[in-house]
């Protein structure tokens, strides 16, 4: 097999089309250097990447149209088009223009990850209001892609440099969050996570800290019983599956004192618990990426950015790692496919299983 074929094929949604999300894809995919290492494929339309690419002159961005999979060129920037009609694109304004054309580019897109066409996903950010509509009530990429991959669950995880957040509730108001945080709900968060880990990011043997949802993780439940009645016992369950789970610890605490340095994964109650730390604390770019998909789907951990849209002020930096992120979870996935293959390698597997456990200390003083 030529190098050029064992390249993953990757592909890119343009977002909202007037946020940065194509400026985003044009800056990162203008790096040649990319072409080495993955055979990008951009669901927008011609006029939409010229629209954005006379807005950044000194930028050398060549692609090449195409409309059938099998006639990628995998030395040059593929654009799948998905439209050919003249659409008003107005960047910084929040339109229903904007959403329309950003669900048509992820429909498309998932529908050639879900062929095989792709071997991952790169999405670039969309508005929650306006891409509602019939075929889309979703609060976010990811319910969308558990739909549309009719998994049982998946998780979104904020990946850094140094620091990696699991969450068991996403984009859910405040006043709801407490009844989706049932014992079923973190032990199944938690096997899908410890799964990712070893998958996804070649941890063989993953260690875990789950957070608590009250203030204090409910002091013993003086502040609340969540802790004692859900969490608690949901760890518990999960060391009998073979998750290596720790807590619930504080968060305040917990983040302050550094110590998710010590475990491989974090695993929050709720969207700002684990956000706001992780974008406070994470060394480089971070990358939203939704672990229990059979695909590989990364993207940038920020929003359409209206404010600075169609000025070419856009930073691509954590569209650039979300890329590179997304082909070595494919890289990892295959090593791990072919490892679990080898009986000598699972022989080291079940050794490493059944070791002791090392002493992790699971409560705050």
């Amino acid at each position: 097999m030529s190098i050029e074929l064992q390249k993953p094929v990757i592909g890119f949604t343009c977002g909202d089309l007037n946020g940065i999300g194509i400026e985003l894809i044009i800056k990162t995919l203008s790096d040649n250097r990319l072409l080495d290492m993955c055979i990008p494929v951009v669901f927008a339309s011609n006029k939409s990447i010229n629209f954005y690419r006379k807005s950044l002159p000194d930028i050398n961005f060549v692609y090449q149209a195409v409309r059938d999979f099998s006639r990628l060129n995998p030395k040059q920037v593929n654009l799948f088009s998905c439209w050919e009609e003249e659409v008003a694109i107005n960047p910084g304004t929040l339109n229903e223009i904007g959403g329309q054309y950003a669900l048509l580019s992820l429909q498309q897109a998932v529908s050639a990850l879900k062929a095989g066409h792709l071997q991952g996903l790169v999405t670039a950010p969309i508005h929650k209001k306006n891409i509602q509509s019939a075929q889309f009530q979703h609060s976010g990429h990811t319910p969308y892609l558990k739909e549309q991959f009719n998994v049982p669950d998946v998780v979104m995880l904020m990946v850094a440099e140094n620091l990696r957040v699991a969450l068991v509730t996403e984009h859910v108001p405040v006043g709801d969050i407490k009844q989706y945080i049932t014992k079923e709900n973190v032990l199944r968060k938690l096997q899908i996570l410890n799964n990712s880990l070893k998958k996804d990011f070649s941890i063989e043997k993953p260690k875990i800290a789950v957070l608590g949802l009250n203030p204090h993780a409910g002091d013993e439940g003086l502040i609340g019983n969540e802790e004692e009645t859900i969490i608690k016992p949901a760890i518990k369950e999960a060391k009998y599956k073979d998750v290596l789970a720790f807590g619930p610890y504080s968060a305040d605490a917990f983040f302050a004192r550094g110590s998710y340095n010590k475990f491989d994964a974090v695993l929050a109650m709720y969207h700002d618990q684990g956000l706001i730390p992780f974008k406070s604390l994470a060394i480089g770019e971070g990358v939203n990426y939704t672990a229990g998909l059979p695909a590989v789907r990364t993207s940038p951990d920020h929003g359409t950015a209206f404010d600075i849209a169609g000025k070419g002020k856009a930073d691509a930096s954590s569209f650039i790692v979300a890329t590179f992120e997304c082909i070595d979870i494919i890289r990892r996935r295959k090593e791990y496919e072919e490892n679990n293959r080898n009986p000598l390698k699972k022989l080291s597997n079940m050794l490493v299983a059944n070791a002791p456990d090392e002493a992790i200390k699971e409560t705050e003083e």
